[in-house]
């Protein structure tokens, strides 16, 4: 299975670059961590395998709006999925604000 997000800051219409982000499976473990690219992206997450279960992606959203010298809303973002075909792709972007944020799972 192989995993991506895009983060994108709608207040800006940019990507969301520097947003710090970690991925853990159910139990708490860290599979992964770093920090989007100028593009949002997460190449770190290309180089994760995991299989079926329950992860969590939570992005350090308070730290990037505060970067932006913005105060948000939502000091944390936790996006929990579950993988049920490791042989597919799964995207899981982040669309966010300082008043809040989505995800949906991607292609």
């Amino acid at each position: 299975m192989s995993l991506s997000t895009h983060a994108l800051d709608t207040s800006t219409g940019t990507p969301a670059a520097g947003l710090a982000y970690l991925l853990t499976d159910a139990a708490g473990a860290e599979l992964a961590a770093g920090t989007t690219d100028g593009d949002g992206r997460a190449p770190e997450l290309g180089g994760v395998r995991i299989g079926t279960g329950v992860y969590r992606l939570h992005f350090d959203t308070g730290a990037y709006q505060r970067s932006k010298g913005v105060r948000g809303f939502y000091p944390e973002a936790v996006v929990c999925f579950e993988v049920t075909d490791p042989a597919a792709h799964h995207h899981v972007p982040l669309i966010l604000s300082p008043f809040g944020y989505s995800t949906y799972r991607g292609s």
